[in-house]
This record gives C-alpha cells, sequence and structure tokens, in this order.
C-alpha cells in the first residue's frame, strides 16, 4: 500500500510539473528499469525449453492426472491414491515441425510418460502390486516393456511414442517410428462429451484387481473376465499399446479421414473415421480393423502370443448442441486362434454411455453421465486363461465432470459396479468402485 501510494504521488507531482524531469533523473530512471528488466529477461531463459535450431519449432504440451479411488470386492475395502493408467497416466510431449515449401512440412513427436502409481498395476495388496504381465509386453521382473523401465513396483517413466513424419496438406502425412496405430483405440477416442477419461470401456482402475468369490477367496484378474482373452487388454482395450510402425494418414474431405498402419512382427490394421455438426447435432463415428500374425511379440499390445488375432470396433458419438444431450456407443470383437488355445478365442464388448452437457456455471461445462458395459468371452478366452471356457462382466456406473476453462482442468466424480460370472462353480462378489479425481492439461 505504501509503494503504491508513493507511486502515485510521484505520478501526481510529474502531472503538476507539466511532465518535467532533469536529465539526471531520467537517466536514473532507465538504469533501474532496464536492469530489472534484463534480471526478468535471465531469468525467463533460465526457465524456458529453447528450439533446436531456426528452422524447426517446438511445443510442448500433455496433462497432469490422479485420483483417489474407494474400492470394496464384497469382503475388503480400502482407498487408494493412482495416476490414470499407462497410455492415459501423466505424460509430456514435444512436438516439432518445420516447413519444407508451401504445402509441404517435416517434423517429429517424442511423447513420455511418467506415472507415480499406475491405476492398472494396483490390487487388493496396494497401489503398484499389480501383474503387469497381463497387460504390457515384456512384464518379467520389473516390467520392462521395451519403450521404458517400470521402477520399482509403481514408479515408471516410459516412451509412449518418437516418430518423425513428413505432411502434404493435399496428400497426407507419412509416419516412421514409435507410434499409435491407425486403430489404437479408435472406438473411444469419438467420445466428445468430455467425460472419455473417467468413463470408457477400458478397465483402467480396478484391471490387476482379484475377483473375490463368496467364500472370501480371491479369483481371477477382474481383467480376465475382459473380451481380449489371452492377448491380455483390459476390457475393451484390444489393440490399445503405441507400436513400431509405419502409419499413412490421408487429409479430411467432407469429414471424413482414413488411416493406415504396418510393423512389429507382423500387423496391419486400416481405420475409417467421420466428424461433422448438422441441424444442431454434432455427429463423430469411426470404425478400424486390425490382425496381427505375430509368432514371437505380442500383436500390437497385451500378453505374448502366438497365432493369429483380427479385432474389430466401431464407436459413434451424438450431441444435440442446443440442449447438450448426448450418447456415445462401442462395440468390439476379438478373435483369435493359435497353439495356445485348441481351437479358437472369441470375444465381444459393447459399452453405451448417455448424459447431458451443459454450461451451468462460469467455471465451465458440467457433465453428467450414466454408462452400461458388457464383455463376453468364449472358446479359449475366459477368466481362468483355459481353453473351453467362458466368461462374462457387466458394469454399471455413473458420474459427474466439472470443467474448469480458465485452469484448463477437469475434475470427476464417478461410482462404478461390476459383475462377474463363468462357467466354473464359483460364485463371485461385485466389485465396487468410488473415485475423485482431477486432470490439468498445459
Amino acid at each position: 500500500m505504501k509503494n503504491y501510494t508513493l507511486s502515485a504521488l510521484a505520478a501526481a507531482g510529474l502531472l503538476a510539473g507539466g511532465l518535467t524531469a532533469t536529465s539526471a533523473s531520467a537517466a536514473d530512471l532507465g538504469g533501474n528499469c532496464c536492469a530489472d528488466l534484463e534480471e526478468r529477461i535471465a531469468e525467463l531463459e533460465a526457465t524456458t525449453a529453447r528450439k533446436g535450431n531456426r528452422k524447426v519449432s517446438l511445443t510442448i504440451s500433455g496433462w497432469v492426472g490422479e485420483q483417489v479411488m474407494g474400492w470394496d470386492d464384497g469382503v475388503e475395502s480400502n482407498a487408494y491414491v493412482v495416476g490414470l493408467g499407462t497410455t492415459l497416466g501423466t505424460n509430456v510431449k514435444f512436438t516439432g515441425q518445420a516447413t519444407i515449401s508451401p504445402g509441404w512440412s517435416a517434423g517429429y513427436v517424442l511423447h513420455l510418460e511418467a506415472d507415480g502409481s499406475d491405476a492398472l498395476r494396483i490390487d487388493q495388496g496396494g497401489p503398484g502390486a499389480g501383474l503387469p504381465g497381463a497387460l504390457v509386453p515384456g512384464a518379467a521382473g520389473n516390467g520392462d516393456n521395451g519403450k521404458g523401465v517400470y521402477a520399482g513396483t509403481q514408479n515408471y517413466v516410459q516412451t509412449l511414442q518418437s516418430f518423425w513424419f513428413i505432411k502434404s496438406e493435399s496428400l497426407g502425412k507419412v509416419s516412421v517410428g514409435l507410434q499409435s496405430q491407425a486403430s489404437d483405440n479408435t472406438a473411444i477416442l469419438v467420445d466428445g462429451s468430455g467425460s472419455l477419461v473417467p468413463a470408457n470401456w477400458v478397465m483402467f482402475d480396478v484391471a490387476t484387481f482379484n475377483v473375490r468369490e463368496k467364500d472370501g477367496t480371491l479369483g481371477p484378474l477382474v481383467a480376465n473376465f475382459g473380451a481380449c482373452g489371452l492377448h491380455g487388454g483390459a476390457g475393451g482395450d484390444c489393440n490399445g499399446l503405441t507400436t513400431n510402425s509405419v502409419r499413412y494418414d490421408t487429409p479430411t474431405f467432407a469429414g471424413f479421414s482414413a488411416s493406415a498402419s504396418w510393423g512389429e512382427d507382423d500387423f496391419w490394421d486400416v481405420a475409417l473415421r467421420y466428424a461433422g455438426e448438422f441441424s444442431g447435432f454434432k455427429l463423430a463415428v469411426a470404425g478400424a480393423y486390425n490382425e496381427s500374425t505375430d509368432s514371437s511379440g505380442t500383436g500390437g499390445g497385451g500378453a505374448p502370443v502366438d497365432g493369429e488375432i483380427q479385432y474389430f470396433q466401431v464407436g459413434a458419438y451424438i450431441q444435440h448442441v442446443p440442449t447438450g444431450l448426448f450418447l456415445y456407443g462401442a462395440y468390439g470383437d476379438f478373435e483369435q486362434s493359435g497353439p495356445l488355445v485348441d481351437d479358437s478365442g472369441d470375444g465381444e464388448m459393447w459399452y453405451v454411455k448417455a448424459g447431458l452437457r451443459q454450461r451451468w456455471t462460469s467455471l465451465g461445462h458440467t457433465v453428467l453421465y450414466g454408462e452400461y458395459w458388457e464383455t463376453e468371452a468364449s472358446d479359449g478366452v475366459s477368466s481362468l486363461g483355459a481353453a473351453g471356457e467362458s466368461s462374462e462382466m457387466q458394469e454399471w456406473g455413473a458420474g459427474v465432470v466439472q470443467e474448469i476453462d480458465n485452469a484448463a482442468m477437469s475434475v470427476w466424480l464417478k461410482y462404478r459396479n461390476f459383475e462377474f460370472e463363468d462357467s466354473s462353480d464359483a460364485d463371485y462378489e461385485d466389485f465396487q468402485e468410488l473415485t475423485f479425481g482431477a486432470l490439468i492439461n498445459f
């Protein structure tokens, strides 16, 4: 207050004197100003990422996401502080691009993920105690998946993506390196409700928990009731990890775009997408098919596999813009054959979510939603991982998401209930989850 008052009085005095000042006073003012400015510039330079040269730009983006998860398996209950799960957790992306000539550019992406406690690896034993082997390739020991090292039992840093690209505005984009496949989570990404992170068909929060039998015995993993079977995916995430591949993306024509990729040993996939708005409705639809004949690796994400895998997925989202009412649905079909299954492994899953997206406060949009999800697996894809058995899982839930625009942030509270059954004689308890979390973008 004193500094402000003195400054105001000084300004008033200058105005009263006709803005006159001696040369000595001017010199003193300029000297102090420049010294402060130079000091501030030095501080900024010390904390600013520098681009490698004058031709290639550098953009840094990402998000930090954490949550508090309470759970009850019918016998035991507890609460953990965890991240959002591999491929969705805290991350930072470095993107660079340079203009080659009008309409042509080249660039790169380096995408790193760091999570203090991976939600995909928690169970009744505590955060970080889950079995990564059911979810990530090369999961022996500390879980080195070839893209980074999981430190200890829970903390890890891994490279999600590292690739270069050449892009033409009229011909499309070619990318080479570690990256998302054309079919990577295709059905999920059309969800424009603002509730994609807390509510989708991947079991990010509960995958490595054990299902509790009625007599209190710990049974199979929750993830093993998913439809991806021996492939190791969690729920509908049968093709959710990045791979070393070559990918092509077309330009967008009238809302349509297509992608294709190939790599590893061997997989290929194709995807088709559409997004548009008409008569007050937003619509987004996407479908993809991928096939793998991997004989020694993971076929594009999951537990080691011998044989052939096919996976088809489709997702659609529609929203009535004036009212904010929305509907999202997804379907997936998984088939697997090879020496690890006597005949074939088949799985189906479908997911539906409906709700309301409205701006009721100055903070940002509020999203209310309800969800239902069902998976069925048979003929070699079972909760026990044995051929000839079958399993089913149903999940229902509800939640609220509050967007905070001025902080580029989302906060959510959600509840989920999971029900299990298989062809064994076991009778399983329901699993319940109540989670509060937040994500802030940068």
